[in-house]
């Protein structure tokens, strides 16, 4: 077990950033070693500074780069470092991305002080931890697959989350019902069509309509 757990605060929104530096450092046996802001810093401190653990954002505010590329290449550079996302965040595609990239945990920005110590000194561990919104989200997709075991997955090239924003277009939802449904911002929605429309290369959002109807989503055909 470490005897002081050396930890990068990573976040492009300086008040959530100080306060998470903030409260880890009033933890004992947790010293805050730094502060970055942008995947450029991040990597750059991760490098200079080898921390035992990243708290890393999602959104860094950097269109074409994000905070899974920059736990990719911490984590190519520093193996031995952990890294714990703590994100607003919520959907299939950015947890499985973190995860794949090598992330061992992953919670939510409304997680309770307790719970962000809790992981923190689990990811230092070699521990996987995940929080309880997105466990429970984690363990609904795994059971889908498992269920699904006796069939095929419709459209199985698309994530679950996105499955379930398609289910709705093809109810004849638009994306402020679907928001409001799934509890999601506009935005999100919006990238989970921009994701379907390409990896069904559908043209058009009545397109995919139809391709989700054809395959049993919506209601059926």
């Amino acid at each position: 077990m470490l005897s002081v757990l050396r930890v990068l605060v990573v976040d492009d929104h300086p008040v959530f950033r100080m306060g998470m530096s903030a409260l880890l450092g009033s933890l004992a046996g947790v010293e805050v070693v730094g502060e970055a802001s942008s995947v450029e810093s991040a990597v750059a401190a991760a490098v200079a500074l080898t921390p035992d653990v990243v708290v890393m954002d999602l959104h860094l505010g950097d269109a074409a780069l994000s905070g899974v590329d920059a736990t990719r290449e911490i984590l190519r550079l520093c193996p031995p470092t952990a890294v714990l996302v703590v994100t607003m965040l919520d959907d299939d595609d950015s947890v499985f991305a973190s995860m794949r990239a090598g992330a061992r945990g992953y919670l939510l920005k409304g997680a309770a002080p307790a719970e962000i110590e809790r992981a923190v000194r689990a990811v230092a561990n070699g521990e996987v931890i995940l929080g309880p919104p997105v466990a429970s989200r984690a363990m609904e997709y795994l059971l889908g697959h498992a269920a699904a075991g006796g069939g095929p997955v419709p459209l199985p090239e698309l994530t679950s989350r996105e499955r379930e924003v398609l289910d709705l277009v093809a109810r004849g939802l638009d994306n402020l019902a679907i928001s409001r449904r799934l509890t999601l911002s506009p935005k999100t929605v919006r990238n989970h069509l921009s994701n379907i429309l390409a990896k069904l290369q559908a043209a058009t959002r009545a397109e995919a309509i139809v391709r989700a109807r054809q395959s049993g989503l919506g209601g059926g055909p």
